[in-house]
């Protein structure tokens, strides 16, 4: 994670997979449902609607039961790319800006993530919240998923 501007965020990660299956991840409720969230957290609602104009609508249950929703509209899709889309939480004044672009050399995609903010103040919360470490752990575990990459059924990745 690094803080290039006063109000941006921007994670950059690695994975040994092709590109297309990475951004699959990030857009196919199937595959969401496999990693997003940091561990002991499971996706329980999970919808996308891969469009600009459209978004999608996610809440996260934590080990305790506590639910964290958040929703964002999607700006630009340019799979397998790249896409920008406006998010926000449901406990959380304000929104975001995330642009994901995926770029892939010899086999392997690197993922990098831009997340911009309002202000200081609400990148600087964003930190103190633990973002770090939930991130760290959500694309610990798509590592592990795309690991088993062979073993995905293409017919089950459709949605």
């Amino acid at each position: 994670m690094t803080t290039p501007t006063d109000r941006e965020i921007v994670l950059t990660r690695t994975f040994g997979a092709p590109r297309r299956l990475v951004f699959d991840a990030f857009t196919k409720p199937l595959l969401l449902k496999r990693w997003f969230g940091p561990r002991g957290w499971s996706l329980v609602v999970c919808e996308v609607d891969l469009r600009v104009g459209s978004g999608f609508r996610f809440v996260l249950r934590g080990p305790d039961g506590r639910d964290m929703g958040m929703s964002g509209v999607y700006r630009e899709i340019v799979p397998p790319e790249r896409s920008v889309h406006v998010e926000s939480f449901d406990d959380y004044p304000g929104e975001s800006l995330v642009t994901a672009v995926f770029t892939e050399q010899g086999g392997q995609t690197t993922l990098t993530v831009t997340v911009q903010y309002a202000s200081r103040e609400v990148r600087d919360a964003v930190i103190q919240s633990g973002m770090e470490h939930g991130a760290a752990e959500s694309y610990d575990r798509l590592a592990e998923l795309l690991a088993a990459a062979p073993a995905l059924d293409e017919s089950r990745v459709g949605g």
